[in-house]
């Protein structure tokens, strides 16, 4: 019996065991990795805020890392250990944050971001340093900017906890960043300000202490703004008109007055009173304005009022002196005799008036008997008159 073979169905099944093969053959070749190294071609680094601020440089980071042996260029990605070279950025005195990370086409991207400065310190005891926004220390570098210096007697720690706060205060306000060059630290922490323009020295006192952290920012930053707007309104109401040069220091440590020097004597002058913008009219105050001023006018109105006035003044007196008459009457010298005693002097003093005028009508007593005299001259010389 011959056995019939279809060669059709064959066929397919040797093209579908061919197809099989393949596919799995491809699809396991293209799964396998490269075993060819792939090696980093190249380095961006991107330092943002580098013109505002310009501590750092894209060479000093390149030196940086390469001293470290962590520059990724030419180096087998596997061997790029990211996190480590972001860790040595962030230990350096002006990166405020680092970010590394490896691109598909074998490129490395660092992204730094730079700590800000606020102020330099200059102090007495011969530190030079730099301050930033989060009161950290910065080291001296060949950084020139115009920002505002502080000297005098002063720590880190008192730099970094209290003058940290004072100057990013100063520094939020337009006006104040323009306007002051130079912070002073005196010995017992009383804060001297030197502003641009105006030749004269400010003292706003001591700055608010505090253990606390976010309590001490928010005593200080409440107290400089005080102090600010008092200086501020000084400058408008106080300095427009006696002049910018005329007070060589100006104290505000006190409140509700501002003490200032002469310039030409050393002398102090007086307190002046913090000066406020005069309050506007309202419609109440100008209508008694105008009340008074109506009653200022009529002559009549004030005659009625210096009358109602003096009885006034009548009735108080006279309640006054019903009062005092009321009032018991002390002895000052207390009666210890109830016996009278003899007044020798007053005895002495009628006996001497007696004899004086014993004495003086005797020589009245005299003259009597002259005048007769004359009479009886007058009458015989009338006599012998007659008789011719």
């Amino acid at each position: 019996m011959k056995i019939r073979i279809n060669w059709k169905y064959c066929a397919l099944i040797v093209i579908d065991v061919v197809i099989v093969v393949y596919l799995v053959f491809a699809m396991t070749s293209w799964n396998k990795p490269d075993e060819t190294p792939r090696v980093c071609t190249k380095v961006e680094i991107n330092i943002e805020d580098e013109n505002e601020n310009g501590f750092l440089k894209t060479a000093e980071v390149k030196t940086l890392l390469e001293r470290k042996s962590l520059y990724p260029l030419k180096q087998r990605l596997e061997d790029i250990n990211t996190r480590e070279i972001e860790n040595i950025l962030l230990k350096t005195a002006f990166v405020k944050t680092a970010q590394c990370y490896v691109t598909q086409e074998g490129h490395v991207n660092l992204t730094l971001t730079q700590r800000t400065p606020i102020v330099r310190v200059k102090a007495d005891n011969g530190e030079d340093y730099y301050i930033d926004d989060n009161g950290g220390v910065m080291p001296n570098s060949q950084y020139t900017s115009d920002m505002i210096i502080v000297t005098g007697q002063l720590t880190k720690q008192y730099a970094c906890k209290y003058i940290s706060i004072l100057a990013a205060t100063i520094m939020a306000d337009d006006l104040w960043h323009n306007q002051v060059e130079q912070i002073n630290v005196l010995k017992d922490k009383t804060i001297e300000i030197v502003p641009r323009v105006g030749d004269h020295i400010i003292n706003i006192g001591m700055l608010p202490n505090n253990r606390f952290p976010e309590r001490r920012k928010e005593l200080v930053t409440e107290f400089v703004l005080n102090q600010l707007h008092r200086i501020e309104l000084f400058y408008k109401y106080g300095l427009s008109e006696a002049g910018w040069n005329k007070y060589s220091y100006i104290s505000i440590e006190f409140a509700n007055q501002v003490i200032c020097t002469n310039r030409d004597s050393k002398s102090q002058a007086k307190p002046i009173a913090v000066v406020q913008p005069a309050p506007q009219p309202t419609a109440e105050s100008a209508e008694n304005n105008s009340q008074e001023q109506a009653k200022k006018d009529d002559p009549q109105k004030k005659q009625e009022e210096t009358k109602k006035e003096d009885k006034k003044d009548s009735q108080t007196k006279k309640e006054d002196k019903s009062k005092n008459d009321n009032k018991p009457k002390k002895d000052d010298n207390p009666k210890k005799d109830s016996t009278p005693k003899k007044d020798n002097t007053s005895t002495t003093k009628k006996e001497d008036k007696s004899k004086q005028t014993k004495q003086a009508e005797k020589p009245k007593q005299a003259d009597k008997p002259k005048q007769t005299d004359k009479s009886k001259s007058s009458s015989s010389d009338k006599s012998t008159k007659k008789k011719s």
